[in-house]
């Protein structure tokens, strides 16, 4: 949680505020669509989620509504996520670096503008692995979020948690062109870290109005997170 704060201070500092602008004005158009659309489809879902469910778990009812309605909003904030950060990915890379150059103090190789231009195929490639990383096991845990009363539920948000940990750490991990697979690796090896990072993102993006900005304060505290416990040893394998 300290790092998502952190990240709110670095969004305001000199030099910086302006790489923040197009991934707020992304987020802030999308989701705003995006939410008149999902208010107006959640009744329906949850009355038919009700609807499915077999006879003998209606007495789970009061306890199940506000997990469905927890796991819906946390799915929606998990895809919108995934959409916002595909439009605004080499943006949010230009963000991750020149957090990552105000807290160390040293630049990144290719760390120009044109550059970050120039390696937004790769930026987009690197989403794209994410997705099909995210696609597969999400349909496994939704459905056991479906079909698993309550465990289901919990299931579901632990991985939602780690999603959003793998979606904005890999930011500086990207930067410096190291492979998903390593990204993942330490993030397994600071698994309080990651899941604790990805947790508090991910309820925050169900937060009104505070989830405008939850993209670019995300990346930041990600990156602080980043130059704190995972630049060192990252680099140190990579050399």
């Amino acid at each position: 949680m300290a790092y998502f704060i952190r990240g709110f201070d670095l969004i305001t500092t000199k030099g910086l505020k302006r790489f923040v602008i197009i991934p707020v004005l992304a987020n802030l158009i999308l989701f705003s669509l995006a939410v008149m659309w999902l208010v107006d489809r959640m009744t329906v879902w949850m009355q038919g989620i009700m609807d499915w469910l077999p006879g003998y778990f209606q007495w789970l009812e009061y306890l199940l509504w506000p997990l469905f309605v927890v796991v819906i909003l946390l799915t929606f904030g998990l895809l919108f996520n995934t959409l916002t950060n595909w439009i605004a990915a080499p943006f949010n890379g230009l963000l991750a670096e020149k957090v990552e150059r105000h807290l160390t103090g040293q630049t990144i190789d290719d760390s120009g503008v044109l550059d970050i231009v120039k390696d937004t195929p790769r930026t987009l490639a690197r989403e794209f692995q994410k997705l099909l990383y995210f696609i597969p096991r999400a349909l496994g845990f939704f459905m056991l979020a479906l079909l698993l009363p309550v465990v289901g539920q919990i299931i579901w948000l632990c991985w939602t948690a780690w999603m959003m940990a793998v979606q904005y750490l890999d930011y500086p991990f990207d930067n410096h062109k190291l492979s998903f697979n390593h990204m993942r690796s330490q993030l397994g090896q600071q698994r309080g870290k990651s899941f604790s990072f990805g947790a508090i993102v991910a309820l925050v993006t169900m937060v009104p109005f505070i989830n405008f900005i939850v993209m670019p304060v995300a990346i930041c505290g990600a990156t602080a997170l980043w130059v704190d416990h995972y630049r060192e040893p990252s680099l140190r394998h990579k050399s």
